[in-house]
């Protein structure tokens, strides 16, 4: 519970059957979902993490996990969208000076901003905490000129948080983080976006130019480092992960729905040991994530309410893994129930069942910041963490 104006239940439930409605046709056009995220303009959720002073609905990291989950099990690339958003709402809400979050967490609490992140660049490798455009700065302004090969929902969004390298004689690892106004942009869209799955999230990449005012800096110069560990990558993580999570789980429910219906294929024996099992690992699979991410989220809630950093192996392990454990284990569950459902119920575009844009969209979890980049990560610091501190 909160103490914002509008119930979160509430505005769950008046946004998830126009997410439902548009969530097929998404898919199939590969189009931005401009009317769900109309609705969740309306809603208030893009609020959801701005606190009530400015308006938002000052929700938490369990909002946050139980909402996504939600949308994500009516139309995975709205949810993902609105997942990404308040990531970056919550680096605003965190890391923003004064003047920017007066000025601007009213607006995103009104559903007037969807914001959209600008972190990737070609020739970089997908670090994040790098980067090689460097800002200008003149007088009380900075100026760029940037790439970015993929920002979800960028030729719809109202605002850019930016990452740049400090300057241009600073080192790529002096990033600084950036907010612009779409009107404070010059952008050139890049080549359309057309994939296997996650269609509608129109993640292509964008050409963007601007000059801003110094106080649109977010955080300190060069102090990117500190937003990524303390805000971008945790909330990043367990909201994807929710989003992944309750995609599995829809698929599942509904696919129990159909193994309990008379009107089930003939090839769906619910008597069979062989059902049972595979029922079994694909519900394991989904135990196993929810588990895992609740007591994540219940880490980092306590280290926040205590002021701690998260900058500690131990920390960044727990959310690591709970992200390629999330990836692998929910697309895992999903081609189980493929396999289950059988060629025509689980595998055609055509089924009532949509297994298979569940599957689809679920195989882009372990490309969509690479799991390997994840595992080396891990691994170097598994090596500092001596007391091995698990989860």
């Amino acid at each position: 519970m909160t103490d914002g104006t509008i119930d979160i239940r509430d505005a769950v439930r008046a946004v998830l059957p126009v997410l439902r409605e548009h969530a097929a046709q998404v898919d199939a056009d590969a189009v931005f979902p401009v009317t769900p995220v109309q609705a969740l303009r309306d809603s208030g959720l893009l609020g959801l993490l701005v606190p009530v002073r400015y308006g938002g609905l000052g929700g938490g990291l369990g909002d946050l996990v139980e909402v996504a989950q939600d949308l994500a099990g009516a139309c995975l690339s709205t949810a993902m969208i609105w997942a990404m958003h308040c990531q970056q709402s919550d680096a605003l809400v965190r890391h923003a000076a004064p003047e920017l979050a007066e000025r601007l967490l009213p607006r995103v609490a009104r559903g007037e901003v969807y914001l959209a992140s600008v972190t990737t660049e070609p020739g970089k490798g997908g670090h994040l905490l790098r980067a090689q455009a460097p800002l200008t700065h003149s007088g009380l302004e900075v100026s760029f000129a940037r790439t970015a090969p993929v920002v979800t929902g960028g030729r719809h969004a109202d605002g850019f948080l930016i990452t740049m390298r400090e300057s241009a004689d600073a080192p790529e690892s002096r990033v600084s983080l950036v907010y612009a106004d779409r009107q404070q942009l010059d952008i050139v869209p890049g080549a359309p976006w057309d994939t296997l799955g996650m269609r509608g999230t129109d993640s292509a990449g964008l050409r963007l130019h601007g000059k801003v005012p110094a106080w649109q800096l977010v955080g300190e110069p060069g102090g990117f480092r500190r937003i990524a560990i303390e805000s971008t990558a945790p909330v990043g993580h367990l909201a994807w992960a929710a989003c992944w999570l309750g995609s599995a789980r829809s698929a599942l429910r509904q696919l129990v729905a159909l193994c309990r219906s008379p009107d089930r294929p003939r090839g769906l024996d619910i008597s069979s040991d062989l059902v049972a099992e595979r029922l079994a690992r694909a519900r394991m699979d989904l135990e196993v994530v929810a588990a895992y991410l609740s007591r994540v989220r219940d880490e980092v809630t306590a280290a926040r309410a205590r002021g701690e950093s998260l900058d500690r192996p131990d920390v960044q392990i727990h959310l690591n893994t709970l992200k390629v454990t999330a990836a692998e284990s929910t697309f895992r569950a999903v081609d189980r129930m493929v396999q289950l459902a059988g060629l025509g119920t689980g595998y055609s575009r055509r089924s009532a069942l949509p297994l298979e844009r569940h599957f689809r969209d679920l195989r882009s979890a372990s490309l969509n910041y690479s799991d390997d980049r994840l595992l080396t990560v891990t691994g170097a610091l598994t090596l500092m963490d001596r007391s091995v501190r698990l989860a």
